[in-house]
């Protein structure tokens, strides 16, 4: 038997060829089916029969079967689309066909502009151990699922930095390897293919940095590339569709970020500045529908609104339940889910804010815009939540450094 070959990191099968600014509906949709379209294809290795005739490309289309019997594809299409994101791993086991109808732009391109995709939560944590895991949770059928191991660069790796393009590409970059140091690695995670790929390596080593996306462009700034208190004042940006890096003006000071947000247009930083101290807000803030959040409590209970007009933050959505003040409770990360923003704890747990309808409303009136999502880690009851105060705070098994969004 042969020898299984193991795939390059760079997925070849995959498609990423720009197909969606002509999808309007499911009519056109059999020359993009694969088979009939040259740019789906894997690359084609030689036949290991090389005196067998071949048949032509256009025989092989027409005497494959359908991808549904009995359907014609553009309407097998239009079925496989709805067929929720989690059976999507099956659904390429099927034949190669599916497989290949799933490895390209154009299915989740076509769920997408259907207004069909779906968003999954990416978390990616740190053990005691300093070992780098992830995990993917699907909110609508409330169930973690399995992904691809981190590639071995940053298996270990700190400070590195995490970003979403394109809606569905997580990127990893930078960074500093415990053994090698600062790093300009980059890679990306697809949703639409499973798989890990490589990118262009950034300018600058750097670790401890900054990153935002700003048009589907990737900026990142600030940071380390050596030792303690040498930080960066340069900045650069990622631009996926000409598939490279260019410097742009450096800050105004050397900062080593570690945190900020995207509003309006604009980028705002806090860190830490060449005599170390904080230059900015705290706590984990999120942009949706054009105004700005922050969470106001460690565990994520309440949240407060920066009102433009009078330059404060004078609003606040509360939730009337406090959980418990542990590291296992306190909330990493704040996120844009489906137009609603989600709060992601150390331990898990996540709750759902409905802040489209908090216009008008304060206090007690807003209990009902929050929901709990049990997933991984479940609410505690509060004889537990007191425990965990008391006896767990220093007892954290791991803790979250990045958490991104992800259509498919």
């Amino acid at each position: 038997m042969d020898r299984m070959i193991q795939p390059p990191l760079v997925d070849t099968t995959a498609c990423f060829c720009r197909v969606d600014a002509g999808l309007k509906t499911v009519a056109g949709a059999r020359r993009y089916v694969p088979g009939t379209r040259p740019c789906l294809q894997p690359d084609i290795k030689p036949s290991i029969h090389p005196t067998r005739s071949k048949p032509t490309y256009g025989n092989r289309s027409r005497n494959q079967s359908p991808l549904l019997p009995g359907l014609p594809d553009d309407l097998a299409i239009a079925c496989l689309i709805r067929v929720p994101r989690v059976e999507h791993r099956k659904l390429r086991l099927v034949c190669k066909r599916w497989y290949r109808l799933l490895s390209g732009n154009f299915f989740y391109s076509l769920r997408k502009s259907l207004g069909i995709a779906e968003e999954w939560i990416y978390v990616i944590k740190r053990d005691r151990d300093g070992k780098i895991s992830w995990h993917a949770f699907d909110p609508i059928y409330q169930l973690w699922q399995p992904l691809p191991p981190v590639p071995k660069e940053y298996s270990e790796a700190l400070g590195f930095g995490c970003a979403v393009l394109s809606s569905c590409h997580l990127y990893l970059f930078g960074g500093k390897d415990p053994v090698k140091g600062s790093m300009r690695r980059v890679i990306f995670y697809s949703a639409r293919t499973n798989n890990w790929h490589r990118a262009p390596d950034m300018l600058r080593r750097r670790h401890f940095f900054g990153s935002c996306v700003i048009n589907n462009c990737l900026y990142v700034a600030g940071g380390e590339n050596g030792g303690v208190h040498r930080s960066l004042r340069s900045a650069e940006v990622y631009d996926p569709n000409k598939n490279r890096w260019t410097f742009i003006a450096e800050m105004s000071t050397a900062m080593v970020p570690f945190i900020g947000v995207v509003y309006e247009g604009k980028w705002f930083l806090k860190g830490l500045g060449s005599h170390r101290q904080v230059l900015s807000w705290r706590n984990p803030s999120a942009s949706l529908n054009g105004h700005l959040y922050a969470l106001d409590c460690k565990d994520g209970c309440k949240l407060r609104v920066y009102d433009e007009v009078t330059d404060s933050w004078s609003k606040h959505i509360d939730s009337k339940t406090h959980l418990g003040n542990s590291r296992a409770l306190e909330a990493a990360a704040l996120v844009p889910l489906s137009g609603k923003l989600g709060i992601i704890r150390n331990n898990m747990s996540i709750s759902i804010v409905d802040v489209s309808k908090s216009d008008g409303l304060r206090g007690a009136s807003a209990e009902h815009l929050w929901e709990t999502i049990s997933g991984k880690g479940q609410f505690k009851t509060l004889v537990t939540n007191l425990w965990s105060s008391i006896a767990g705070r220093n007892r954290l098994k791991s803790h979250i450094v990045h958490c991104q969004v992800l259509q498919a």
